[in-house]
């Protein structure tokens, strides 16, 4: 006669949970800190696999199913797509940026009639001059001092913090070498990665694949759809300011593409101020160039072509690009733009599938009873 299976008691139980819990913490603490010195290159480095992992099945279907001749491939090319243009704009970026800075410190210090900075000269502006001078003893020369000051500590800010901007989280050379080094193997063996991570997650089958493919979508809409137009925008406002022969191109044309990726104001809020500077010279006919340039060629791409980059993906709520933007750019670096909205969006789609289980299992419930 066969002894029916022992029920450990409580304790037991209640020991063995604890004790389980405890190790995982102490083993999740010293992951963490193993991994904190190179968090940015891999985090860059699941991502961009996770964007090249349906080309790598292709790839890989083409080299007769060898994974590691595809994965080699594409760690290459993203090697040579990635550091040439990084590197070159990086250089022109900087460039431009003490350009600018030094152009700001000329025209303060020598001032002409036509000088964007002498407002004096701007019938539209004088009259708020004269009330700020009658209303709280504020004159020009006051204002040009703070406005010189502000501009120089911002566009010196601007070339410290685009610099972390282009490079993200990697950062140095070690870092990308680091980055393409784990994204031979993350490419090589993402789908079994994905696989292992999707049988420990204690979900239905059905559900699994939900949020696998709501993930998938997420990510693919920012990249393609935000940040892909983002670029196109970026792109679109640094030819206006060299057409219009305004100064450095590139470095308003890095800023409009980052503010590109924020829900509201967008590049308007580069071609907008550029357009006033363009009247204040005078200059009417590169004024009305700039408006129309911005407001229908630039804002055509992000009403035309956002929406077909996004087609058949997830459409990211306004308010989750927002708060992951700014949050994920604060937390991770250049990597957290992408990373932000993502996680944000993974949390909200957990909470639904949450909801849609009790609600089926309430369904449930009322039709046995």
């Amino acid at each position: 006669m066969t002894q029916p299976p022992r029920v450990a008691p409580a304790n037991d139980r209640f020991y063995a949970r604890t004790f389980s819990l405890v190790t995982c913490l102490v083993l999740g603490w010293a992951l963490f800190k193993i991994v904190q010195p190179f968090l940015g290159p891999l985090l860059w480095a699941i991502f961009i696999a996770f964007l090249l992992y349906p080309l790598h099945l292709q790839l890989a279907a083409r080299l007769r199913g060898k994974p590691q001749w595809s994965a080699a491939v594409l760690t290459v090319l993203t090697f040579v797509v990635i550091i040439g243009p990084l590197t070159a704009l990086s250089a022109a970026f900087a460039a431009q940026v003490g350009d600018l800075l030094q152009i700001v410190q000329d025209r303060v210090a020598d001032q002409t009639k036509g000088n964007v900075l002498n407002l004096a000269n701007v019938p539209w502006v004088s009259q708020g001059l004269t009330w700020l001078n009658d209303t709280l003893d504020v004159d020009l020369a006051q204002l040009q001092s703070w406005f010189t000051q502000g501009s120089r500590e911002a566009l010196q800010t601007l070339a410290s913090l685009t610099g972390k901007v282009f490079m993200g989280a990697i950062g140095t050379v070690v870092g990308f070498v680091l980055m393409e080094f784990m994204l031979f193997f993350f490419i090589r063996d993402g789908g079994e990665m994905m696989n292992t991570a999707r049988e420990l997650i204690p979900m239905k089958e059905s559900y699994k694949v939900k949020l696998f493919d709501h993930l998938a979508a997420v990510t693919r809409a920012m990249v393609y759809g935000t940040g892909l137009t983002a670029l196109i925008q970026g792109a679109l406002v640094g030819i206006s300011f060299l057409i219009v022969g305004l100064p450095s191109p590139i470095v308003f044309g890095v800023i409009a593409a980052l503010v590109g990726l924020l829900p509201f104001g967008g590049t308007a809020l580069v071609w907008g101020p550029a357009a006033l500077v363009l009247a204040a010279q005078g200059r009417w006919g590169a004024t009305i160039f700039m408006l129309i340039w911005g407001a229908v060629l630039v804002s055509l791409v992000d009403n035309v072509v956002r929406p077909m980059l996004v087609s058949g993906r997830a459409n990211v709520g306004t308010l989750t690009v927002f708060i992951g933007v700014l949050g994920g750019l604060a937390a991770f670096g250049a990597i957290g733009l992408f990373l932000g909205p993502v996680i944000l969006a993974l949390i909200i789609a957990l909470i639904r599938f949450r909801l849609e289980i009790r609600r089926a299992e309430k369904a449930l419930v009322t039709d046995l009873s």
